[in-house]
């Protein structure tokens, strides 16, 4: 078996370094009422026999260069060719593209085969193909991703298929029994049962956004995008990563909250891309020496420790040393928690701070912007090949563009991609899709999702002083 049919789900080789005990796989709670075991196995195969038909199996075709393989940091998002191109590193020779394959779960989610699974499992495809629990193979197009929160949308063409419904992850409570279904080193359709050891894991390191399902329901390579069902057969997780030492199942594995994913997937369906809400504040927790250093009774809250220029806290009126005790009436308990809820908000949002300043306690109304969300881009994006980001005056000083120049840059292009066989490499500036000015990543974005039904893409790009159009053919 390749080894990159073992990738596909993220695995935590080690938390703090600390060995695991048994206290850490937590077990089902006290239950209120007594069950026989018949009537305990009866509400697992009633999940299974509704939910398996709806969950597939997906497979992914990707081509890397050696070049990109090798590389070590990758969260670089120039990469080493932009580093060859504009800062005159020694040139690699041609690099002979690397097929490679990997596989992962997904559910369907409505009748017309909208299918959702974790982006990490999508990543860099140049071909998505889904299984069906019948063994039919259909090629999938992608929606959209979001590797901040790990959650991608593809696309099946059908009519009055099998789905699944999204519960509500919030009601769940420690202790109740879930139901995992997935694919296990190819082994497809198989489930899994345990319960809901913790809820609100943060800090984890898997995701930008983190607010995590613990469970001991057995997930291995593969059931990564496959869902955590409670009994009455609704999602109310997308399995994701598991803690290991060994590669495999441990009894730990984290899932995202179908709350959250609820959101995504609106947002992916409905535009292509997701828009998060920004506040424009750096922050750091309030600990016991910082709340003696501000004379507080406890410590709680959020300690404002920069103001972006500009920002919209800034506008509000936010400043250093300011703490944030809640916002809309809820205590902030975590600086995740609260980060989470504000990127979740929609860009217009009027968040109402309670800010304690020096000793006195006031409300300041904030009305968020819209973050820049470098690595969320369109299917059609991705289908080209290319990973954008706003041009920043820095990027355009490392660039040669002249200060206050407008439009998105190119930070990464797929090799073997339509956009790679055009020519266009990272550092071109574009300027405009199909006649519409790309001043940022949100326009960039709605252009890309208005050109989708297009059989070709008019690209207006910038290199140096040179401006030219891309005429590119979408496969």
């Amino acid at each position: 078996m390749s080894s990159h049919l073992l990738t596909s789900i993220c695995v935590l080789t080690t938390i703090l370094g600390a060995p695991l005990s048994s206290a850490e796989t937590a077990t089902a709670a006290q239950p209120s009422c007594v069950c026989s075991p018949d009537q305990t196995a009866k509400s697992f195969t009633s999940v299974a026999k509704k939910a398996i038909p709806a969950v597939v199996f997906i497979k992914v075709e990707s081509t890397a260069s050696e070049e990109e393989m090798a590389q070590q940091n990758p969260f670089d998002a120039f990469g080493d060719d932009f580093f060859n191109r504009f800062f005159g590193a020694p040139q690699r020779g041609p690099q002979k593209p690397m097929p490679q394959m990997s596989q992962g779960s997904g559910f369907i989610v409505s009748q017309d085969g909208y299918v959702m699974t974790n982006a990490h499992v999508i990543k860099g495809a140049d071909k998505i193909t889904v299984v069906l629990n019948d063994g039919k193979e259909m090629d999938a197009t992608l929606v959209g991703s979001d590797p901040h929160t790990d959650i991608a949308i593809v696309k099946i063409d059908g009519k009055n298929l099998p789905y699944l419904e999204l519960g509500d992850s919030d009601a769940m409570d420690i202790g109740e029994w879930v139901v995992a279904i997935g694919s296990p080193f190819q082994l497809e359709a198989s489930l899994t049962v345990g319960v809901v050891s913790a809820k609100g894991r943060q800090n984890l390191r898997i995701t930008d956004l983190e607010d995590f399902i613990q469970t001991d329901a057995a997930i291995n390579p593969g059931n990564s995008g496959g869902p955590l069902l409670n009994l009455s057969s609704q999602v109310i997780g997308i399995n994701t990563a598991i803690v290991s030492r060994s590669g495999g199942y441990m009894g730990i594995g984290f899932a995202i909250p179908s709350n959250m994913a609820r959101l995504i997937m609106n947002q992916i369906i409905e535009k292509g891309s997701v828009t998060r809400g920004f506040l424009g504040v750096s922050l750091q927790p309030v600990d016991k020496d910082i709340a003696d250093a501000f004379n507080l009774e406890k410590a709680e809250g959020a300690l404002v420790s920069e103001v972006v220029k500009g920002s919209p806290a800034d506008k509000a009126g936010l400043k250093q040393g300011d703490i944030i005790v809640e916002y809309n009436g809820t205590p902030i308990k975590s600086l995740g928690g609260f980060r989470n809820e504000i990127s979740l908000m929609s860009p217009g949002t009027t968040v109402n701070l309670k800010v304690n300043r020096k000793g006195s306690l006031q409300m300041i109304s904030v009305t968020l912007g819209t973050a820049s969300d470098t690595l969320s881009s369109s299917g059609v994006a991705q289908k080209l090949g290319i990973e954008v980001d706003t041009i920043t005056p820095e990027i355009a000083r490392q660039l040669g563009y002249p200060a206050g120049e407008e439009g998105v840059v190119i930070t990464k292009v797929k090799p073997g991609s339509p956009a790679s066989s055009a020519g266009m490499r990272p550092g071109f500036l574009i300027l405009a899709v199909n006649h519409k000015k790309t001043t940022n990543i949100d326009e960039f974005n709605e252009a890309m999702c208005d050109a989708g039904s297009k059989n070709r893409i008019l690209i207006l790009v910038k290199h140096g002083s040179m401006t030219r159009f891309y005429s590119i053919k979408l496969d």
